[in-house]
């Protein structure tokens, strides 16, 4: 059995620890409290990072760690992504500017990018649906990056386990052009 490691970051509220916690086999372990940011109508947000695992359908097992979504947390982003097998940034496409949001965390995480395979998943486009899919894809190729972008809602788990099904094809991908 293998044990891999895969971050997950975003913003605050774009549903780090909710999808965490819809995949995780043992109860998440969460480092919330209560959120005094009045710019995000949210009543806890997470100030270390979120834990869960899931164990995968040959054995190997996936521990998934919840980055805070604050930019003032940046030094729990590189502590938590040492070792890390990929990056899933969420987006909530419902905050003003969610391409510049996505931006924060492309660079936030530029060092890691360069070796990391990472996926998109843009949460709230069935309520928001600008900017679409496309858009991101553009944004980030403007940013020297080709991931993919999916449209998921993180309460679902199968879109959580979507993410991250996709993230490991490009490992096994990366891994097979060796």
């Amino acid at each position: 059995m293998k044990e891999h490691k895969i971050i997950l970051t975003g913003t605050m509220g774009a549903g780090k620890t909710t999808a965490i916690g819809v995949v995780s086999e043992t109860p998440p372990i969460v480092t919330d409290v209560v959120n005094n940011d009045r710019s995000v109508d949210k009543a806890l947000t997470t100030v270390g990072f979120d834990y869960g695992q899931l164990t995968l359908d040959n054995g190997d097992r996936i521990r998934l760690f919840g980055t805070p979504g604050q930019q003032r947390f940046r030094f729990v982003w590189q502590a938590v992504s040492k070792g890390a097998l990929g990056l899933i940034i969420l987006t909530d496409n419902s905050r003003p500017d969610p391409l510049a949001d996505l931006a924060i965390y492309l660079n936030g995480f530029a060092q890691e990018l360069t070796t990391l395979p990472c996926v998109v998943g843009v949460g709230r486009t069935e309520t928001h649906a600008q900017p679409d899919l496309q858009d991101y894809s553009n944004a980030l190729e403007r940013a020297g990056h080709l991931f993919p972008v999916l449209a998921v809602d993180v309460r679902e788990r199968s879109d959580v386990v979507l993410l991250i099904d996709v993230l490991l094809a490009q490992l096994e991908a990366d891994l097979g052009s060796v």
